[in-house]
């Protein structure tokens, strides 16, 4: 890939370390985060103006930005090499378990995808593969400033809170756009969607953090789009969407999680 940009270098921190000193972002860099975002902002506009057609573009757009605003990062960060593995595992597994998923009940709880996306693979839109994977590296970058000099266990456990943190907002919204349905038999939900969902978000993020072994993070851009979509997402959802309860309940989890890892990179400077 050449040679990386000093920004960015200072940007990528080894496992277990941190430091607020070195949260840079180059300027190729951001303006691929303003470019992600001007697209993820559209989603509402393409609604308006094309109706339900526009909405299913825009949210096939916004999952695609974000996919190359991440790849555009790991890339220069890992190599060519390391991406393509680390991307491929990722895809596989979230693939494998939103299949296993849907069809039997495991993992998730009873639910079933529309055909609203296509084109779909054992009746899993392709999308929602990629949809894990736009999240999972800022997840980690959030697990390795939060687990520190922990590691190991920590780093997997504190990656998997920090990507589930944001299906409090994901799960409602797309039930919202009928992109998938729960088959729900009562009990305690969160706006509808069952609580084992959420033990199925932490079992498979774990999975996959376990097996890509992340290492060399690029900070500073990977907690900018995690940072980045907590904010959209709260505002689409409490202005655009209809959902003020998911809207301040993910809110408030997802930026717990994000506030703790950056006080936790303040305060642990190494």
């Amino acid at each position: 890939m050449g040679e990386v940009d000093r920004s960015m270098r200072l940007s990528r921190v080894p496992a277990g370390t941190s430091s607020p000193l070195q949260f840079n972002i180059d300027r190729q860099t951001t303006i691929v985060l303003a470019g992600w975002t001007l697209i993820f902002i559209t989603v509402p506009i393409l609604l308006w103006t094309l109706g339900e057609p526009g909405l299913t573009v825009g949210i096939a757009l916004g999952v695609l930005a974000q996919v190359g605003a991440v790849l555009w990062v790991t890339l220069r960060a890992w190599g060519t090499r390391r991406t393509q593995i680390a991307y491929g595992i990722t895809l596989v597994v979230a693939w494998a378990s939103e299949f296993v998923g849907h069809n039997s009940g495991f993992l998730f709880g009873s639910y079933s995808y529309t055909d609203r996306f296509q084109p779909q693979l054992g009746g899993v839109p392709l999308l929602v593969p990629l949809a894990w994977l736009m999240m999972l590296p800022p997840a980690w970058a959030i697990g390795r400033a939060l687990a520190g000099r922990w590691g190991g266990v920590g780093f997997v456990a504190a990656s998997a809170v920090a990507m589930t943190a944001w299906d409090f907002f994901l799960d409602p919204q797309m039930v919202n756009w009928n992109v998938w349905q729960w088959q729900t038999a009562g009990g305690v939900t969160y706006f509808g969607i069952p609580l084992a969902n959420f033990l199925g978000w932490l079992f498979v993020t774990a999975l996959i953090t376990v097996l890509v072994r992340p290492r060399d993070l690029p900070l500073a851009p990977l907690f900018a789009i995690y940072a980045i979509t907590w904010a959209l997402q709260f505002i689409g959802q409490l202005f655009f969407w209809g959902l003020p309860g998911p809207a301040l309940v993910g809110s408030l989890v997802m930026g717990a999680v994000f506030v703790a890892a950056l006080l936790r990179l303040r305060m642990n400077p190494s």
